[in-house]
């Protein structure tokens, strides 16, 4: 190869996510992996992978990737075409975080230019143990989790972050934030989120993700003006089955209704009382499939995502049967404040769905008020 070809590491994590849309709130460890494939879970890290690669399609011949065996990324850039150096191959088909530490271990030994890793915070905390700042990575956000400030906003995002450092466009690096959360806690509505390092990414502002802000809301009055708004809603469309997506701004409407409530994951409501608690992708449609609908979801602040972290329970084909019209974004003008213009992203794995989305997108900011904010397009 020549000099100025660019040297690519790659590693997947191949079960990363497939906890999500069952409502089993992260991948990490065996039995939730097993029981995960046992419920025909779909391995989808290499498809978002796939969707990263892809933007860098007419640049194959200015990189070289050097990869592991199998899932973990030798089976798509053979599939793709790209030129390959194999660097490690797992002694097991269920592959676990230490195959990712001796990939990057391997990786590492080969002095590439830039590591491209796919999977969530648990891959992430895996990557950095190995590689620290001896090297610049960039991750595919693939995971169940997504606290870490490694990752690019969507796969085709940190595809394009890729291409751009490829041609020399990004030569500055940041130092970013590996965090992770305890998942036992998680299952149990318990966010316990700590710093396990640091690690350096390229700098493009508009496609890496800021490190998730945490903490509940402070001010109760204007979230109780948004959870009368939400109310006053629920009232006028009693026949509708409500939604009710993760997290605080969420979990403060449950309060003010009196409802207890999943946290960490998905609920149903109609005429103001709970259907059903924490259910998966596949339980809501069976619950709301040939029934009117609405959908009450919020934004994690700081990165402005609304879809695709934390909340994949809502899938692909339950937004489609929603629908724009019925989605009701919730969220108080200082957290919005806090994306400093960024726009909001739906990340929700399926491309037309987000680019059919994007565009001005009411937000319930109060009682009978709302402000229309960007949905980026990031197709």
């Amino acid at each position: 190869m020549s000099d100025t070809v660019f040297k690519l590491g790659l590693i997947i994590n191949p079960f990363a996510g497939i906890g999500g849309a069952l409502a089993l709130k992260g991948s990490d460890g065996v039995e939730i992996r097993a029981k995960a494939l046992a419920l025909g879970a779909p391995k989808k890290a290499a498809d978002k992978t796939g969707l990263a690669l892809a933007e860098i399609s007419e640049l194959k011949s200015k990189a070289h990737i050097y990869t592991a065996a199998g899932e973990m990324g030798e089976d798509l850039v053979k599939a793709l075409g790209f030129a390959y150096t194999l660097i490690y191959q797992p002694t097991e088909m269920q592959t676990e975080g230490s195959d990712t530490e001796s990939a990057a271990k391997a990786i590492l030994a080969q002095q590439v230019d830039l590591l491209l890793f796919a999977g969530g915070d648990g891959t992430a905390r895996n990557v950095c143990h190995i590689i620290n700042n001896q090297l610049p990575v960039l991750g595919v956000p693939a995971g169940c989790k997504i606290h870490s400030g490694v990752y690019a906003i969507t796969p085709q995002a940190a595809g394009r972050v890729l291409a751009q450092v490829i041609q020399g466009q990004i030569v500055s690096l940041n130092q970013a934030e590996v965090m992770d959360i305890d998942e036992d806690l998680f299952r149990q509505g318990r966010v316990n989120a700590r710093q396990f390092g640091e690690m350096q990414v390229p700098v493009e502002l508009h496609y890496i993700q800021a490190v998730k802000m945490g903490g509940k809301e402070s001010d109760e009055m204007v979230l109780s003006d948004i959870a009368a708004q939400v109310m006053d809603i629920m009232v006028e469309y009693p026949e509708h089955y409500f939604i009710m997506g993760s997290g605080s701004t969420v979990d403060f409407v449950m309060q003010e209704l009196g409802l207890a409530n999943t946290l960490l994951g998905v609920d149903l409501v109609k005429n103001k009382q709970l259907v059903a608690t924490d259910l998966n992708a596949q339980q809501l449609l069976d619950y709301v499939v040939n029934q009117p609908v609405k959908l009450v979801i919020t934004l994690i602040g700081g990165q402005g995502h609304i879809l695709g972290r934390g909340n994949q329970q809502l899938s692909p084909a339950l937004l489609r049967y929603v629908g724009k019209a019925n989605i009701l974004v919730i969220a108080t003008k200082s957290k919005l404040n806090s994306l400093a213009g960024k726009p909001l992203i739906s990340d929700s794995g399926d491309l037309q769905l987000d680019k059919d989305l994007a565009g001005l997108m009411p937000v319930i900011t109060g009682y009978r008020d709302q402000v229309l904010y960007p949905l980026a397009d990031l197709s």
